[in-house]
């Protein structure tokens, strides 16, 4: 079977790129080993904002009275959380095998190997084998959750975030080792749920590529709601041999055993880049990603690879946007490489977390003079109204010239609204236009013009 692009890997990078790659008339296959959507709508982004979402619906109903109602004691069945959270993911996943069929896709399940020739080998899970042929080979098979060797997963007590969402009965305790988007998520909703979470975090700050503002209010909040957080300190063993596990928990000089029924490992994510066939057809590799240019090409003409198993961000919008420029390229249009100094990064838990841009720390590194702006949410009239007074909004500016160097924002909804942030930078826009940029009111967006009032000082409503 030929082809115009054959893309391995079925992840919002692989099946956006494939639809691009036909809506630019392109004839088209895609490579899944296991499930269309890949991680993030399987196992990753849409399956956990289900998970999230009951949990912040238990939080409501535990707080109803704060808001005037009454009802009688909730109970939250775990199975059930479970089970809605499955059905979110397969009704996505049902939605890109009709997005396949309408851009007349082919869709070739089965595992893939890279060959030469821009040649795919699809082995099927009966055993079968087949060659597909395309001019151009895009490699986009993501990544999975990564193992320390001093923590090595079992699926049961110690565990990645794939066993996390599907557990068989809610642990009375768990310890999560380390506090990125995929630690804190999971602290929320288990602490949320009733469980005991303990957070373990190597750097000094919990969510570490954070503005240190947004870091030590998240903290506050965790603190606030009995999670437990240890800075600076790592996990040196964990013993699982008795019912539930015993870890050891390094802080320095000094060492302590914590005891919880489950272990949840969050250290990142590692590409998937073994067995795919890359040594055999010379593709290089570094640092355990594919080697590629700013059009995605990898050292072997008509051979490209994009998202997690590549150097930049492993966020799923990252991989979309690389797969679109791929194809776009290839086609002979003309796109702007991504720039990759202006991705927004968000965090579902409660408080959300959302930023765009440098730190303020990165700012001043980096020579930049710098004007900061910051509205808190308890100034906010939308923020009271709906109860959610905790947060904050946080602009640094280029003093020199008004350029938005960073947006970082802890909040309810914050992940809805640091898009204008990133939309800002796009356009280059500066402090003093975005101050005269009417917003509505009464809206929580409204802390965005607030705070780069306050980095002028022209600041309403503080």
């Amino acid at each position: 079977m030929n082809y115009d692009v054959i893309v391995l890997g079925s992840g919002p990078g692989g099946y956006v790129t494939a639809i691009r790659a036909s809506q630019l008339g392109l004839k088209t296959a895609i490579v899944e080993r296991e499930a269309l959507g890949g991680i993030c709508l399987n196992w990753g982004c849409i399956p956990t904002k289900a998970l999230l979402k009951s949990a912040s619906v238990f939080q409501y109903i535990q707080h109803a009275k704060d808001y005037g109602i009454e009802v009688g004691a909730p109970k939250a069945d775990f199975a059930g959380v479970v089970k809605r959270s499955r059905g979110v993911a397969d009704g996505m996943s049902k939605g890109v095998q009709f997005l396949m069929k309408k851009n007349k896709i082919d869709v070739i399940m089965g595992s893939g190997k890279v060959m030469a020739g821009k040649k795919i080998q699809v082995t099927a899970a009966d055993g079968s084998v087949s060659e597909l042929t395309g001019n151009h080979v895009i490699i986009a098979t993501g990544g999975r959750s990564r193992e320390l060797p001093n923590l090595k997963q079992d699926g049961k007590k110690v565990i990645g975030y794939r066993e996390a969402m599907t557990l068989p009965e809610q642990p009375k305790s768990m310890l999560i080792v380390g506090s990125g988007a995929i630690g804190v998520e999971f602290a929320y909703f288990y602490n949320a749920m009733g469980t005991k979470v303990t957070i373990v975090e190597y750097a000094p700050n919990i969510v570490p590529v954070e503005d240190e503002d947004v870091s030590k209010a998240l903290l506050k909040s965790f603190k606030s709601a009995g999670i437990e957080v240890h800075n600076n300190a790592e996990v040196t063993k964990v013993d699982t041999s008795g019912k539930g596990c015993k870890v050891t928990v390094k802080a320095g000089d000094s060492e302590q055993v914590l005891e919880c029924d489950i272990v949840l490992s969050a250290v990142g994510v590692v590409a998937n880049i073994e067995n795919i066939g890359l040594e055999d057809v010379g593709i290089i590799t570094d640092k355990g990603k594919i080697v590629v240019d700013k059009f995605y090409q990898t050292n072997l003409p008509g051979y490209y690879a994009i998202g997690d198993c590549t150097p930049g961000q492993a966020l799923a919008h990252v991989a979309s946007a690389e797969g679109i420029i791929c194809v776009e390229k290839i086609a002979g249009h003309h796109p702007q490489p991504l720039d990759y100094g202006n991705i927004p990064g968000c965090t579902y838990c409660s408080p959300e977390v959302a930023s765009v841009g440098m730190t303020e720390k990165a700012a001043k590194e980096k020579g930049f003079e710098i004007k900061v702006g910051k509205f808190p949410f308890s100034a906010s009239g939308k923020a009271s109204a709906a109860g959610h007074k905790d947060g904050f909004v946080k602009l640094i500016f280029d003093a020199k010239y008004g350029e938005l160097l960073g947006a970082h924002m802890i909040g309810a909804n914050v992940t809805e609204m640091i898009a204008e942030c990133v939309a800002l930078r796009k356009l280059e826009t500066t402090g003093e236009e975005l101050i005269k940029t009417v917003h509505p009111h009464p809206t929580m967006s409204e802390a965005i013009m607030e705070a780069a009032a306050a980095a002028y000082g022209e600041v309403i409503h503080l």
